[in-house]
């Protein structure tokens, strides 16, 4: 059962965030089975309405160089990645498998929305959606290993579902 682990980057907190990138991971509990990296350009996604925070914007200033290089990406107009991204979902996501995000009612609630800006539907079911911050907070004695670029949607992704298949090993959770 191939599950996604979803990680966005973005410039707001709230699920009508612009976003700028897209990163997603499918897995088993053996291990990773594909990766996904979609740079969004941030003035298609404010053209359908989503929003841009100053606090974000802010935030973003103070991360690593390596991070900020990514804004220097040229992106896909948002429809464009949103077609990319459902691609990969309906490629990789198993019927009963999950999508993972860090949480729920984060990344999953902002692709969501960006969907729906869009006019399309998103390409999981509702039930569909698991919360990995939920599972990384009740399991603290289980470190994450360090992996990639911190604030790479793609790299980002692929720790937390390393991370995750880690817990699901340990625990027997299944993922």
């Amino acid at each position: 059962m191939a599950s996604i682990m979803l990680d966005l980057e973005s410039l707001d907190n709230t699920p009508t965030s612009v976003i700028t990138q897209i990163g997603a991971v499918s897995f088993t509990k053996d291990g990773i089975i594909n990766r996904l990296q979609i740079y969004v350009d941030p003035e298609s996604c404010q053209e359908r309405g989503l929003t841009i925070s100053a606090s974000t914007v802010l935030w973003w200033l103070k991360q690593s160089d390596a991070a900020r290089k990514h804004f220097e990406t040229k992106g896909d107009r948002l429809a464009m990645a949103l077609t990319k991204c459902t691609q990969f979902f309906n490629a990789e996501l198993d019927k009963d498998g999950s999508v993972w995000g860090n949480g729920s009612d984060f990344d999953n609630a902002i692709l969501r929305n960006a969907y729906k800006a869009v006019g399309t539907e998103e390409p999981w079911k509702f039930w569909q959606n698991a919360c990995y911050r939920t599972i990384k907070s009740s399991l603290k004695q289980i470190p994450c290993d360090p992996f990639g670029t911190a604030h790479v949607a793609v790299d980002d992704a692929e720790k937390q579902a390393r991370h995750l298949i880690k817990i699901a090993q340990m625990t027997g959770l299944p993922v």
